[in-house]
């Protein structure tokens, strides 16, 4: 097995290199979401809770950077993370050159997801290339733990849960 194939805690050790593979999602082929929902636009953007209105920029808040991470989809359930209610915090801050850093505390369906690093990278990916942000956290929290009500309709109509 190479190095880049060896377990690490977050993938399961009786995994074969090419099943692991095959449900990884290459960063290039995350679909694009449109950003200009009616509630982003910059007269009705609301910055996040903790962040003043003095502190976002136009057209900069949360809705925003929500609905840029329902472009990352978990490659084992194929629904996007913010309808599998995985988004847990999503807080703007001042930062420097005009930018705004964002923190973002989020969680997995279970501790030991093998598509935690994956979902992380990719929801860090998403979130910078939003225009206007400058440093991205994305931190894995898992208390409260994930539980299914966590989801939306959408969420539940798409893994036939009633």
């Amino acid at each position: 097995m190479s190095e880049t194939n060896q377990p690490t805690e977050h993938q399961p050790t009786d995994l074969q290199p090419s099943e692991h593979q095959a449900t990884e999602t290459k960063a290039a082929e995350l679909p694009t979401v449109a950003l200009e929902s009616a509630c982003c636009q910059a007269s009705t953007c609301e910055p996040s809770s903790s962040a003043t209105s003095s502190d976002a920029p136009a057209g900069l808040c949360e809705d925003k950077v929500r609905e840029e991470l329902k472009r990352v989809i978990d490659p084992e359930l194929f629904v996007n993370i913010v309808d599998l209610g995985l988004i847990y915090v999503v807080d703007i801050q001042p930062g420097e050159g005009g930018k705004q850093n964002v923190n973002v505390e989020m969680t997995m369906t279970s501790p030991m997801c093998p598509a935690g690093p994956q979902l992380v990278a990719n929801s860090r990916q998403v979130v910078e290339e939003i225009p206007g942000v400058g440093a991205v956290d994305i931190k894995v929290v898992m208390d409260p733990p994930w539980t299914p009500d966590k989801m939306t309709e959408d969420a539940r109509d798409q893994l036939g849960i009633f």
